[in-house]
């Protein structure tokens, strides 16, 4: 396989753009690229939409657009038909963030049993997902992390979270639809291991159903994992992972020095890119107990797995094996490895514009702050228009 070549072709990547939408992508990346302007831009974002301004319509059609499905599931459907054509599938991923009330998470879970009869019905979208702290109280999930004693309440709030749990697991094992579980804070994600665990032993008897996520710029995760395999065999259950670099790292770094204890986090960048492939390798070597989604705008680490799949004899369309990439994004590896008859889904965000936004400015900052991510897409974009343009 030619790593130089794989995923250059800009005519697959793109073929779902307008030239239109072309050069709206390139617009976005091109300002998304310019750190102080992304700061400014951020900041005028959340004053506008707290201050009620008419800035959605402008939102929408620009930044929400790019990175998003749509404002409902409904909404979202041409956009999936539109992916699936080209063999990409879609995780839709209601991506309303920091609630607080029992009557949210029960609306949450609601959201969640939805999507999975919605997806039962689509062979384009294999997975659903939904996050933890969607589910319960983030203080609920600390404090069972840390082993400090629930109140009574709270302990009635705890097994609250645990029945949610349980009644989305059932439902996705009952519609057969693989559910991805997201991975968050490293205070609080003991507990969240320790529920999805309790899942996968209910629910991954003959197959993965339950997938934990491994945020893999924490150091202890592969021995995690380890330890979870010796588990599964033990008790006879199967394992589903999802496998991701990670989404708070600064937050980490900088919770570890106040409280002062040692950080979870690699220490650099090439230390977590190597957490990332020996533990991929490790998942693809005992393919036949866990069950993996790729979850990577790495073109290394894509490479990476597409050779250890050819060396192991692992069908290119394994069942247990997924490739994973963010909407609005890395569409050369997404487009590329589905041409190549690879699984390949994109993380689909959506819901209405002004709750979306949390997520939105993450992705902007994220853009900004990942080296290279932002001058790869452009670069991409630009050998496109030129491409169309002869």
């Amino acid at each position: 396989m030619e790593k130089s070549n794989a995923f250059d072709n800009t005519a697959i990547a793109f073929a779902l753009k307008s030239d239109s939408e072309l050069e709206r992508a390139y617009f976005l990346f091109k300002m998304i690229s310019n750190e102080p302007l992304v700061r400014i831009g951020t900041a005028v974002t959340n004053f506008a939409i707290k201050a009620h301004l008419p800035v959605q319509g402008l939102i929408r059609a620009t930044v929400f657009d790019h990175f998003c499905g749509g404002v409902s599931e409904d909404d979202c459907m041409s956009v999936v038909d539109k992916m699936h054509d080209k063999s990409v599938h879609s995780v839709l991923d209601y991506s309303v963030e920091g609630k607080e009330e029992e009557a949210q998470f029960d609306s949450v879970l609601e959201k969640t049993m939805t999507l999975l009869e919605f997806a039962d019905e689509k062979d384009a979208m294999p997975f659903s997902v939904f996050k933890p702290t969607g589910f319960g109280r983030f203080l609920i999930w600390q404090k069972k992390t840390e082993g400090t004693p629930l109140t009574p309440d709270e302990q009635a709030e705890w097994e609250r979270i645990d029945d949610r749990f349980d009644t989305v697991c059932q439902k996705a094992y009952d519609c057969d639809v693989a559910l991805l579980i997201d991975g968050e804070e490293s205070w609080m994600q003991g507990a969240a291991d320790d529920l999805v665990t309790k899942m996968m032993h209910k629910y991954n008897k003959e197959k993965a159903i339950v997938y934990n996520t491994l945020q893999l710029y924490r150091h202890d995760r592969q021995e995690y994992l380890q330890h979870l395999h010796e588990e599964s065999k033990l008790h006879g259950f199967k394992i589903g992972v999802k496998i991701v670099r990670g989404a708070y790292m600064e937050k980490e770094n900088e919770r570890a020095k106040e409280k002062g204890y040692p950080t979870p986090i690699c220490k650099d960048k090439h230390h977590t890119d190597q957490n990332f492939d020996t533990t991929m390798k490790y998942i693809l070597e005992n393919i036949q107990d866990i069950s993996v989604f790729i979850g990577t705008h790495n073109e290394h680490s894509s490479y990476l797995a597409m050779q250890l799949m050819d060396a192991l004899n692992i069908a290119k369309n394994d069942p247990r094996v997924w490739f994973g990439q963010l909407y609005g994004m890395s569409d050369h590896i997404s487009f590329n490895q589905a041409a190549m008859g690879y699984n390949v889904a994109k993380y689909l965000p959506f819901g209405p514009v002004r709750d979306v936004m949390p997520y939105l400015i993450r992705r902007a900052e994220e853009n900004t702050s990942v080296a290279g991510q932002t001058s790869r897409e452009l670069n991409l974009l630009s050998q496109e228009k030129k491409r169309r343009k002869l």
